[in-house]
């Protein structure tokens, strides 16, 4: 494996330092876009009821919501102006969804990056293998082997280095990218669906007073 290296010239050193930092990117994003980490199973329908009771809310409650993952802080959002108009929730929501969203694909960006940079460092190794080659030939003529065939050595490593760390990466970077969406898609839903249990607490005749008993004053 060293001699590989060695032999796809000094290209190979950014194409390894892209691929350890691809590979610690895609560890942590499938460690922090766990599913039950940003949608806790069960939390939606437990924020629904708070909303149906929507004086027995409490602000501490709501705070814990907000840390408690994605979900939880995209809801916490919308129990914060619940006494607000539907339109003004919704746009509060969406507004906090934008930035949820955006923590979500975090490194996305750098990951797709480097799945492009891959290829067109394994072309620049190839190009600098080929240029060795032909300076070889200029120098020494076509007799010698031994030079000829470390250009297309050269040339060959760096650009399947190039392929080997781009594939991957473009894989695992669409398939995140995917997983975030889904994610996004879920979220939109419990928001829609917390809006609607607000719209029923606040439609909900308000609990009659008990009647003061024989002899009370």
């Amino acid at each position: 494996m060293l001699e590989l290296i060695k032999a796809g010239g000094w290209v190979m050193l950014p194409i390894l330092v892209l691929a350890v930092l691809a590979l610690a990117i895609i560890l942590e994003r499938f460690w922090t876009l766990r599913r039950r980490e940003v949608l806790p199973p069960g939390l939606g329908e437990e924020v629904r009821e708070w909303a149906r009771g929507r004086n027995t809310l409490d602000p501490k409650h709501i705070d814990v919501l907000r840390r408690n993952s994605p979900l939880g802080e995209l809801l916490a959002a919308g129990l914060d102006v619940r006494h607000r108009p539907r339109e003004l929730i919704k746009e509060r929501i969406e507004d906090v969804g934008r930035h949820v969203a955006h923590r979500l694909e975090r490194f996305l960006n750098a990951l797709g990056t480097i799945a492009a940079v891959g290829p067109l460092l394994g072309l620049l190794g190839t190009v600098f293998g080929m240029i060795e080659m032909f300076l070889g030939i200029m120098t020494t003529g076509v007799g010698d082997a031994n030079q000829l065939a470390g250009g297309i050595g050269q040339a060959l490593v760096s650009t399947a280095a190039g392929l080997c760390l781009a594939i991957p990466a473009l894989m695992f970077h669409r398939y995140l990218r995917g997983r975030v969406t889904g994610y996004v898609v879920d979220m939109e839903q419990q928001a829609t669906q917390l809006l609607d249990a607000l719209d029923e607490g606040a439609a909900a005749p308000p609990a009659k007073p008990a009647r003061a008993r024989k002899g009370e004053a």
